[in-house]
C-alpha cells in the first residue's frame, strides 16, 4: 500500500467513522464504557475495508488501525487504557438496561 493508498483509505475511515464504529459493534461487543482491544480493530479495519471492496493485508490494517486509533483516541471515542486497549466513550452505544446487553 503506497502513501497514497494509506491517506486514501485512511480518509474512507475518517469519513465512514460512524459506519466503522456500527460494523465493529456488529462483529465485536462494544458498548459505551467496554473495553475494546486492538486486536478486535486491527481486524474489523480490515473486514470493513473488504466490505468496501479494498483488499489490505494484516500490515497494512494494522497501519490503519493505529491511525484511526489516534483519531479515535484525539477524539475521546477512545479513551486508552494499556497499550492494547481503550474504554469505549461513546454514549451512542449505552445499554438501556443494567445486565447482560444480550
Amino acid at each position: 500500500m503506497g502513501t497514497k493508498d494509506f491517506s486514501n483509505n485512511l480518509e474512507l475511515l475518517k469519513q465512514e467513522e460512524e459506519s466503522l464504529l456500527g460494523f465493529l459493534k456488529a462483529k465485536y461487543p462494544m458498548f459505551h464504557n467496554s473495553n475494546f482491544f486492538y486486536r478486535d480493530l486491527q481486524y474489523g479495519v480490515r473486514s470493513f475495508m473488504e466490505k468496501k471492496g479494498i483488499d489490505i493485508t494484516y500490515a497494512e490494517a494494522a497501519k490503519l488501525a493505529d491511525a484511526i486509533s489516534e483519531e479515535f483516541e484525539n477524539k475521546g471515542i477512545f479513551v486508552r487504557m494499556s497499550k492494547t486497549g481503550w474504554k469505549l466513550n461513546y454514549t451512542e452505544f449505552a445499554t438501556t438496561e443494567p445486565g447482560d446487553p444480550f
